[in-house]
């Protein structure tokens, strides 16, 4: 009978142990996930990811911009550089930087961030952002040093010659994707992308692989490398990673968690744990 009940407690410890755990790994998620938050979203041709995704997060920060959350898409985007002000980019708020640029109006601004201006891509590097999510946000960037306008019909006509434009593009790659195909030089490169995978290829700490690297880079690291903003490597661009790589992990880790060059400490958001910011770097170099 003791033996029964010894056996009984030692079932009962052992389960309310793997449930506390259970729960510790939970809020550990949870923080991760506020920590992150608005992190933006990878959305696909043909899914419902325009205003109506923005809108669902809340909020009244789009001001004069419809439904769309101006703050949140700032939030997720822009902040990246116009909080840090990463290549020149000027911070918001910052009346002295904005002086010359608000002269030249409110659609000229908005222009430059649907289409691109300097190291500033087209959208922010979020090609996914529809025209009133741009609106919204730069309405929200600027609101503190200009009075800023509704948002019109001309929005939508700037998007038909984007879309226009955007296809006749995609099609002048595909012509020279299939070119390169025939150049045995194209081998050549497919070897040094293998390299450069295999460099990346290391054992991580259980910790850093526990993360979801994929949604630390989304959230705050693709603003800059996916489009190559103040020289930073793009993502997949084994030529540009090779020597970085080559000075090892400890070393981009330090760069990435301190900050390097232009590069701001943590990407900008100093609320993300070490361990994230490594993990976001082996996502990266993968």
């Amino acid at each position: 009978m003791k033996s029964s009940k010894l056996i009984l407690g030692c079932l009962i410890t052992l389960g309310l142990a793997t449930s506390q755990a259970m729960a510790q790994d939970d809020a550990a998620r949870d923080a991760m996930a506020e920590r992150l938050a608005p992190v933006g979203s990878l959305c696909l041709e043909g899914q419902d990811c325009g205003s109506a995704a923005m809108a669902a997060a809340g909020g009244d920060g789009g001001g004069a911009s419809g439904d769309a959350d101006g703050e949140a898409v700032y939030g997720s985007i822009c902040m990246a550089c116009h909080d840090t002000g990463v290549a020149g980019a000027p911070k918001r708020g910052d009346e002295a930087a904005w002086a010359e640029r608000t002269t030249k109006g409110f659609d000229t601004l908005l222009d430059h961030a649907l289409n691109g201006f300097n190291a500033m891509p087209a959208r922010g590097g979020n090609p996914n952002l529809s025209d009133e999510e741009v609106h919204a946000a730069v309405a929200y960037l600027v609101e503190p040093v200009m009075d800023v306008p509704a948002a019109d019909a001309a929005a939508t006509e700037d998007a038909s010659a984007d879309a226009a434009a955007s296809e006749e593009t995609a099609a002048e790659d595909t012509a020279a994707a299939d070119t390169a195909a025939s150049d045995p030089a194209v081998e050549d490169q497919a070897a040094n992308d293998e390299a450069a995978a295999d460099g990346a290829a290391v054992e991580m700490d259980p910790a850093v692989a526990a993360i979801d690297g994929a949604a630390v880079y989304g959230g705050i690291c693709m603003a800059c490398h996916e489009a190559g903003i103040a020289g930073a490597p793009v993502r997949g661009d084994a030529a540009a990673w090779e020597p970085r790589l080559a000075q090892g992990f400890e070393t981009l880790y330090d760069h990435a968690i301190n900050g390097f060059n232009a590069m701001p400490p943590k990407g900008g958001n100093p609320s993300l744990s070490d361990d994230e910011i490594k993990a976001a770097v082996h996502y990266m170099v993968q």
